[in-house]
């Protein structure tokens, strides 16, 4: 590489030829790995490689090196760390601008062969600043002017938004960007002609006040507060620095809140922003959209980042420009994060030197200026894309995309590089040192705040913000890499994925089951087994450490998945959804011994496979098609928990009420039967098995509510049921006030179909609580299935159930049933329970059938025929 660099001939030139070097060598490392991230992205040599970035980086190599040897002849004193600084600043944009859009890459190319033939211009000029000096007047009304125009033939390049840019020949120009340093120069000559040892520090700054303060409203009008504020900063901050007043910044603190303050009531944009910042959660779709991908971004990206070209930066609008900070740590990390941060702590520190060994109050004001602008204009952009400060609007220099934001920051960098070439002369008298100490302790300290809360939002909050639904960049990955299979119990298919590498998509073997197997979607989210297992079926858990960390290094991407066994039986379940039909409600059958789920039917039911273009009309169709009705359906339990009672008092032996002649019960205005019949002669057992409410009330009338209400909490139905797809809360009761009330359902009590089969599976397992169970277990890369560790209860409950369940089991049945019929807000549920005896030789089953507005016959026979079924008896 040295045919390229000129010998050498001070220890400046040393210094800034092996970091020009370092610089080259940066960019080609990062072009030839944006060139390689199809093939590393599709896993595949056959991938269509990119090859946009190349044009980019000739150009900047040839410019850069043009330049480099142009400063050894020309400025041979020059700072030797400052051209490196802003070329490696250049490199970085226009790297990740490519990455981005080829379309903005060429355009930024062209800006960027602009900004360094200006500054070649600039260093073979001679008298260039004592020139810019003399016209400062001339200078800001032109840029004035130039801002002004904007609200006449004001426009936005890409159609609807603020019209901030005037069109020249089809160029676009962003004059705000222009009277940023015009301001700095005006600035930085009158107080270096006007400023003495003694003077009336209103009388010297009217001038000032008057010019800043119209470039303040011109910008305020535009609605540009995000430079708006830069303009104060860069005003308070030079005013400091040639004053040492600082009750200056802290005015200017204050006229920053009240302007603050005023948009907020002013203007919708600066609202939306400020409620963005406190609370973006709120709205994370919608307002908040913007930080919040920023923020998943940062964290997506974690130490080492995802790879050039291997992110998902796009996700976040405006990557290019506004949130160019967050696409560039996707794909770098938080090493890449805090390198880019490094190399603006470096551009400041040398600015500031610079100035501070300037030749005379005019260059020292102008190198302060223009190395404050740079600085709180990185400070902005950084902080508002991680959430440090509000976002503002501008763009980060040297690197976001935008011709006039480039340009003019290559200007002021060149203008730096010819101010710090004065070996020859001694720096002007430095009159106040301490301000220059204090503005660059509040940058370091800002720095170091960006560093601490880039760490906190890619380490710390890391895996919170990537397990977020709205986080399409897991759904992304997707289309690359093979999500596992789900299958039922005996190895049929339920969910998988197909297509090729790019285009994978996830399909439902069986739509009826979408409520259970659930969907994983970029726009829509997680939910049912695809969301709570998500990390195994993504091949995060259960894989070493090492093999995850490797694969998402190398790839960007997350490991094969694996596949997951249900508890589901395909075959029953597709009889159980036949039974049900069209009746609104749902089914569930339950191993009664190990919990297993077996069936889990619910009707009207939507199509994972069909989210696009019926999910907004699912959400607010009146039967709830995306209601699990198993599971997160809650209805009033009424009559059905009779059993329930009935065996409290037959394990314990106590003696039974005298039986009722009378037992149908009035309820909101309408005479309700029992939900069975009933025989001339009939027993309590009888009267509780048919759901007669006036019978159970009369059955328990001896019974304290507290009684009733522990019951209850013993069998689980005020316990939230530990099961990975999405359930109802559990009531939040403390107490029962009313048993009549109870049994008649017009309680508070409400309870799923789930929650019943767990109460009533001990009637079938001998006594034992259990909890339920959806997933059995995963299979391995050595292809083995192992199992999952469940985490069901299975306890004693410490009652004798065989008394109750023989009576319950009538002559020549195969099993016990119950049934209940329960008003409801919107009408009626009919509930019906069936169980295998205790001394039942084959899979002890529990089934639950929950029919709204339909009949007590109904659900029996819905119920008794599935229970056939589900017990290999049809």
């Amino acid at each position: 590489m040295s045919f390229f660099f000129s010998k050498p001939n001070s220890r400046h030139d040393v210094i800034q030829i092996r970091l020009i070097r370092l610089a080259v060598f940066f960019h080609l490392i990062g072009c030839i790995l944006l060139t390689l991230a199809p093939a590393v992205r599709f896993h595949s040599w056959s991938a269509e490689l990119r090859w946009h970035q190349w044009i980019g980086f000739i150009v900047w190599f040839i410019g850069f090196l043009f330049l480099h040897r142009v400063l050894l002849k020309h400025l041979p004193d020059r700072d030797p760390y400052l051209l490196p600084i802003i070329s490696f600043l250049c490199a970085w944009g226009l790297l990740t601008i490519y990455r981005l859009d080829f379309n903005f890459g060429l355009r930024q190319t062209a800006w960027l062969a602009i900004g360094l033939l200006l500054g070649y211009l600039a260093i073979r000029s001679k008298g260039l600043l004592n020139f810019i000096r003399r016209y400062r007047y001339v200078w800001l009304s032109g840029g004035l002017l130039l801002t002004l125009l904007t609200f006449v033939v004001g426009v936005y390049p890409n159609g609807t938004g603020p019209a901030l840019w005037l069109r020249f020949f089809g160029v676009y120009l962003q004059p705000s960007e222009i009277l940023k340093i015009l301001l700095v120069v005006f600035l930085a000559s009158y107080l270096a002609d006007n400023l003495r040892v003694r003077f009336n520090l209103l009388q010297l700054l009217l001038p000032t006040l008057i010019l800043v303060g119209a470039a303040f409203l011109i910008l305020v009008a535009q609605h540009d507060l995000g430079t708006a504020s830069l303009f104060i900063a860069v005003y308070a901050v030079i005013i400091y620095l040639a004053s040492g007043k600082k009750r200056l910044l802290l005015i200017s603190m204050i006229v920053v809140l009240i302007a603050l303050i005023a948009g907020y009531l002013i203007y919708d944009v600066i609202q939306l922003r400020i409620e963005a910042w406190l609370n973006p959660w709120l709205d994370s779709n919608g307002r908040s959209y913007q930080i919040v991908q920023s923020i998943i971004a940062v964290a997506n990206g974690g130490i080492f980042g995802r790879g050039i070209g291997l992110g998902s930066p796009g996700v976040v609008p405006v990557a290019v420009s506004d949130f160019i900070f967050p696409a560039i740590f996707e794909e770098t990390g938080l090493l890449g994060a805090a390198g880019l941060i490094l190399l603006f702590t470096f551009f400041m520190i040398r600015g500031f030197s610079i100035a501070l060994n300037a030749p005379n109050q005019f260059q020292r004001f102008l190198a302060a200026g223009f190395t404050t602008a740079i600085t709180v204009q990185a400070l902005l952009i950084i902080g508002g894309s991680i959430r440090l400060l509000p976002l503002t609007g501008v763009t980060l220099p040297f690197v976001s995309y935008g011709g006039s934001s480039l340009v003019t920051s290559l200007v002021a960098a060149f203008l730096l590089l010819i101010i710090s070439n004065n070996s020859e002369t001694q720096p002007a008298v430095l009159n106040r040192g301490q301000p220059y100490r204090m503005v660059g302790g509040v940058f370091l300290t800002s720095f170091a705040a960006l560093f601490l809360l880039s760490t906190w939002w890619s380490v710390i909050r890391s895996d919170d913000l990537l397990s977020r639904n709205d986080n399409p960049r897991r759904f992304i990955s997707d289309n690359y890499v093979i999500r596992g299979s789900i299958f039922d119990q005996n190895d049929q298919i339920l969910a998988a994925t197909t297509g090729d590498p790019g285009n994978y998509i996830r399909t439902l073997a069986y739509p009826p089951l979408s409520s259970v197997i659930g969907y994983t979607d970029a726009n829509y989210g997680q939910a049912g087994l695809e969301a709570s297992q998500d990390n195994l079926l993504r091949g995060v858990s259960s894989t070493n450490f090492w093999q995850v960390f490797t694969t998402r290094l190398l790839y960007g991407q997350y490991p094969q998945g694996f596949d997951l066994r249900t508890s589901l039986d395909l075959g029953l379940q597709e009889k159980v959804d036949s039974l049900l039909g069209q009746n609104k409600g749902s089914v569930l059958v339950m191993n009664a011994e190990s919990g297993e789920i077996l069936a889990m039917a619910t009707s009207p039911t939507f199509d994972a496979n069909s989210l696009s273009g019926n999910m907004e009309i699912w959400k607010t169709d009146p039967n709830s098609p995306l209601l699990n009705r198993a599971t997160q359906g809650v209805y009033p339990p009424g009559s059905i928990t009779g059993g329930l009672i009935y065996n409290l008092f037959a394990s314990n032996g106590s003696e039974l009420p005298e039986l009722p002649a009378f037992y149908q019960s009035e309820i909101l205005n309408g005479t309700y039967y029992c939900a069975g019949n009933i025989e001339s002669t009939y027993s309590w057992l009888d009267l509780i098995a048919a759901g007669c409410p006036l019978a159970l009330e009369k059955f328990s009338s001896g019974m304290k509510p507290v009684e009733i209400y522990n019951l209850y909490k013993q069998y689980g139905l005020l316990n939230q049921p530990e099961i990975p797809i999405e359930s109802a809360t559990p009531a939040n009761l403390e107490s029962f006030s009313n048993l009549e009330n109870l049994f008649r359902g017009q309680s508070n009590l409400l309870v799923s179909p789930l929650q019943v089969a767990i109460a009533y599976a001990p009637f079938s397992n001998g006594g034992y609580f259990i909890e339920p169970s959806l997933t059995t277990s995963f299979r391995n890369t050595d292809g083995e299935w192992l199992l999952l560790t469940n985490s069901s209860k299975k306890e004693k409950m410490g009652l004798d159930f065989s008394t109750t369940v023989n009576q319950l089991t009538s002559k020549g049945s195969s099993g016990w049933s119950l049934s209940a019929t329960v008003p409801t807000a919107s009408g009626r549920l009919d509930w019906y329970v069936q169980g295998t005896p205790l001394n039942w030789r084959g899979v002890p089953i529990i089934l639950v059938v929950g029919l709204e507005d339909s009949s007590p016959v109904s659900a029996a026979e819905i119920g008794s025929s599935i229970y056939l079924v589900a017990t290999n008896q049809q």
